[in-house]
């Protein structure tokens, strides 16, 4: 069974497309849009590293809102504009994932759908 989700607790969608499906069996299996860095006022902040503080902190709040923790991701793509240092990438996934290690993709790309946009995740979770 599938059970289509947008929380109320981040951002509507800018588009044609829903935050999460949730897939029901002999385990639940959680698939996340890409969450950007928009809080759910709709700002978005100018740096990279604050964009993709937000993104994954929608990320957490879409697995809370589907009844998942933070420790049930498998799964994290990160798609980053322009110049990013790996390694603030990876500070900002410790503080906000903690100990957590879910499996993890980094990609650089041209763009993203608006010119503010400078980060995009996208995740996987199970429980």
């Amino acid at each position: 069974m599938k059970t289509p989700r947008n929380p109320d607790t981040i951002h509507a969608p800018r588009g044609r497309y829903i935050h999460q499906i949730e897939v029901s069996g002999e385990n639940r299996l959680l698939f996340l849009s890409g969450q950007l860095g928009m809080k759910a006022d709709g700002s978005v902040p100018p740096e990279t590293d604050a964009q993709l503080g937000v993104a994954l902190e929608n990320v957490l709040r879409n697995l809370e809102a589907a009844g998942f923790e933070p420790g049930d991701l498998v799964k994290v793509t990160t798609y980053v504009v322009g110049d990013f240092d790996p390694d603030e990438r990876r500070a900002v996934l410790d503080r906000v994932l903690g100990n957590h290690l879910p499996t993890s993709t980094l990609v650089f790309v041209a763009a993203l759908a608006r010119p503010e946009f400078k980060v995009e995740v996208d995740a996987w979770a199970i429980r």
